[in-house]
């Protein structure tokens, strides 16, 4: 006899017109790629930085990539996919965005892979929707299939982190490969979907894409072939991460500032609840102070307690 859950799968997978949002269609799918000959940038006396592409649906995507420097542990180095939040893709430079973050990072002996996603900077393809398409999660999971084809990266521990729209991105990633081990999101946004009509979010550095009115249209066509989220659509069920907790064999860490006006800190909050209700281990972290960024004051804090994190879970594990 069928289950009520297979015959729901089928139906996805089966022509649909946004089965490729759904979390059953993206583990049915298979992430393979490997990283480019790197371009050396720069070294300090606790690691070096390069410039690196990977492939991911065919396109090229760009990379900044750091190793320690040291004896390479026999099962290699512990690593992070380093996930950008949204910023406009014309102003987004490999080498401006985020790089007091991967420095915190790569000084406490991770490699790190901080990844273009497709359509930002000199990345292929366009730039994509952070919530209602899966390309930059392919992205993600083709970046993470492309550190465990090194030899440099221990291919059990490699972690994921992301910011703002890239909680989201972490999220999916985390539900569609429950064996990630650990992630860390800071200020993220979007988890059961019906939350982003809860708190909305208040980015005034967004510019629409130039693109096609069709793709400027896709939420709305979306809602007309399929609804708009909601917690007992079969559809949207299959989309949020939320409903994939269970699943997960990882642990998660959520940092955000309750001053934090683009990404209202509910959807933090939302997310701890139903985390609470697993067997998940997870820790959540609250700062008066820092913004959207987490910077200031607070932004060493956290930092020092995502790299506890990721020391506990991807090198002592």
């Amino acid at each position: 006899m069928v289950s009520r859950f297979d015959q729901l799968k089928e139906d996805l997978i089966a022509p649909h017109p946004y089965k490729e949002m759904t979390i059953p269609y993206l583990r049915e799918r298979t992430y393979e790629s490997e990283l480019a000959s790197p371009e050396s940038l720069s070294a300090n006396s606790l690691y070096s930085s390069y410039l690196t592409s990977y492939t991911s649906d065919g396109l090229k995507i760009n990379a900044l990539l750091t190793r320690p420097i040291g004896t390479q542990p026999v099962e290699g180095w512990p690593a992070i996919v380093f996930i950008h939040g949204y910023i406009p893709p014309t102003l987004y430079r490999t080498q401006e965005k985020y790089i007091e973050y991967v420095d915190y990072l790569a000084r406490n002996g991770f490699v790190v892979l901080k990844i273009d996603l497709r359509g930002h900077g000199d990345s292929d393809g366009q730039p994509g929707g952070g919530y209602y398409g899966t390309d930059y999660v392919v992205d993600a999971l083709n970046a993470y299939a492309a550190l465990q084809s090194t030899s440099f990266v221990n291919k059990n521990a490699i972690g994921m982190w992301g910011h703002s729209m890239a909680g989201n991105i972490v999220m999916r990633s985390m539900a569609v490969r429950p064996t990630i081990p650990a992630a860390v999101i800071w200020a993220g946004a979007v988890y059961s979907y019906t939350d982003q009509r809860k708190y909305g979010i208040n980015d005034q550095s967004y510019r629409p894409p130039n693109v096609t009115s069709t793709q400027q249209n896709r939420r709305r066509v979306l809602y007309d072939k399929v609804g708009s989220p909601s917690a007992t659509s079969e559809f949207w069920r299959q989309v949020a991460p939320t409903n994939y907790l269970t699943d997960l064999k990882g642990a998660i860490e959520i940092h955000h500032a309750e001053d934090d006006e683009v990404v209202n800190i509910g959807y933090s909050r939302d997310l701890i609840a139903l985390l609470d209700k697993t067997q998940v281990p997870h820790n959540f972290y609250t700062y008066s102070s820092g913004g959207h960024n987490i910077s200031g004051g607070s932004f060493t804090l956290s930092m020092s307690r995502t790299v506890e994190f990721f020391k506990k879970y991807l090198i002592t594990n």
